[in-house]
């Protein structure tokens, strides 16, 4: 039996609703809104992946403004857990969104609340080691998704969509020393904006 869909805000009208909630609160009040539930115990992860640990909403709101994120774009969140930011970036500006994750339990998890939100036509989840997967789109996304040799197969992954078009990269509490980013300054302190 098909899980009914679930109506819940989109684009001015929940942009609203978040800014009219107190920042501590706005984790809470997405969580709530998309069904995320706690998550599972981290799986055996290899070596420098980076254990679960969702972005906040501030900084998701500042990278949907500042990039800007809009209609026509397609967002790829890496280490995408349980699938705040590319819920939230597809609500707020319509882009599709795909999340990568390499943990099996969170990418369920996202798939499920994926389908109880109604989302499956513009929002997708791939169980996947970001290092070791074709990726594409046209703004990426990148909170603490991994460190190390791991992060730096993720950046060749995405300069090989970078040499095709012209992509921005979010980097929220991360800072990115490569050739072929050019930094922009933004007005959160977490985020720096790359262009390619």
């Amino acid at each position: 039996m098909p899980v009914p869909e679930l109506s819940i805000p989109s684009g001015a009208v929940l942009f609203d609703r978040l800014m009219s909630t107190p920042p501590g609160d706005r984790e809470s009040f997405i969580d709530r809104l998309l069904g995320i539930a706690p998550p599972p115990a981290d799986v055996d992860l290899p070596h420098g992946a980076v254990p679960y640990l969702p972005c906040g909403v501030d900084d998701i709101l500042a990278s949907v403004l500042e990039a800007p994120i809009k209609r026509d774009d397609v967002l790829v969140d890496l280490g995408s857990g349980l699938g705040r930011i590319v819920f939230l970036v597809h609500l707020l500006t319509g882009a599709r969104a795909c999340g990568i994750e390499l943990q099996e339990p969170l990418v369920r998890m996202a798939r499920a609340s994926c389908r109880r939100l109604g989302l499956v036509d513009n929002v997708s989840f791939v169980h996947a080691n970001a290092a070791d997967v074709e990726l594409d789109g046209s703004v990426f996304l990148l909170y603490a998704p991994c460190n190390g040799a791991m992060l730096t197969r993720v950046l060749e992954r995405i300069e090989v969509v970078a040499r095709r078009r012209s992509i921005i990269v979010c980097a929220v509490d991360l800072h990115l020393d490569v050739r072929w980013l050019r930094p922009r300054s933004t007005s959160s302190l977490a985020l720096t904006l790359y262009d390619s």
